[in-house]
């Protein structure tokens, strides 16, 4: 109810950007060339076994909200922006004009029924569109499944959050035959201490299958671990 309330309010209210607030417009040109720079991504420390990762800017300002808007009140109407963004690294981390496989990162199914949908499935869907209107062919595989429902990961260490994800993804047995002759990439919205893509790609190694990933934004953080130090 609070996302379909936060939904409806921002129909009614005049759209402006998120940035510098110009009127009639998500995100002004200006403001999203600012943030959408692809960048490879390695957080410190970097938990063993990170497939090489891109994402297309910094958790930060207009990125940063944008991303919030479109996941958590719904804004849709953001996600042609950050299809585009999570385009473009995607084609960083999987360059050339050969086939990509993108396999979101799911959802718990809790998450999916606050959010009213399976935001990451969408994102992916549209920028497998992107790719495709680029000339590159494209499609999304909703290869990984969750084994269990891990706890929330808000301010966990990386050592918590580590054990909190360790096996909880589980892989299609097809993905190896459906990304035969492909790139695989994993997708996903924000990586901060990379274990989630850490652990979505070892149950995909698993099948027998090599693995990239990209991200709409990348963030680093200060744990507990590092600050007892």
């Amino acid at each position: 109810m609070t996302r379909f309330l936060s939904a409806l309010i921002d129909a009614v209210l005049p759209r402006s950007c998120l940035g510098c607030q110009r009127p009639d417009v998500a995100v002004c040109a200006t403001c999203w060339a600012a943030v959408a720079q692809p960048r490879a991504f390695r957080p410190d420390p970097c938990p063993p076994g990170l497939p090489p990762t891109f994402v297309a800017g910094e958790y930060d300002g207009v990125l940063r909200t944008a991303v919030l808007a479109a996941k958590e009140r719904g804004r849709s109407d953001l996600l042609p922006l950050l299809a585009a963004a999570l385009t473009g690294a995607v084609a960083n981390v999987a360059p050339g004009a050969g086939a990509v496989l993108l396999v979101p990162v799911p959802s718990t199914p809790a998450a999916v029924r606050r959010r009213g949908g399976d935001h990451m499935r969408a994102l992916a869907r549209r920028t497998a569109l992107e790719l495709q209107h680029a000339g590159r062919p494209a499609a999304v595989v909703p290869a990984l499944r969750l084994v269990r429902t891990p706890l929330d990961s808000a301010g966990l260490t990386a050592a918590e959050r580590a054990r909190n994800l360790d096996g909880v993804f589980a892989a299609d047995v097809d993905v190896a035959r459906l990304a035969a002759g492909a790139r695989l990439v994993l997708v996903d919205d924000v990586v901060t201490t990379g274990t989630t893509l850490t652990q979505a790609a070892r149950a995909l190694r698993a099948c027998g299958v090599r693995v990239s990933a990209a991200a709409v934004a990348g963030t680093a953080r200060w744990h507990r671990d590092r600050l007892s130090r």
